[in-house]
């Protein structure tokens, strides 16, 4: 897999704090930020499947446009009330 640099600004506190974060796990900041980052992205796709699966599953379905129960014909759809 390859990689790009990006550059990243974060308060001094913040950074200070997750220098010995990542110590502690004995992993980098980076490896954490790619992982927490990979984590928002899967979440995004399941969110954006689960819609689409929903979407789908209601074409599939379908809709009803007129009265229920009742047919009417094309003449009594388009009939105008003066």
């Amino acid at each position: 897999m390859s990689t790009r640099n990006v550059t990243l600004s974060l308060p001094i506190d913040l950074l200070k704090q997750i220098k010995v974060i990542a110590a502690k796990q004995d992993t980098s900041i980076s490896a954490m930020l790619t992982q927490s980052l990979r984590k928002i992205a899967q979440e995004e796709d399941e969110t954006y499947e689960e819609a689409h699966q929903a979407m789908m599953a209601d074409i599939r379905k379908g809709f009803v446009f007129g009265p229920r129960g009742k047919s009417l014909t094309r003449d009594e759809l388009h009939e105008r009330n003066a």
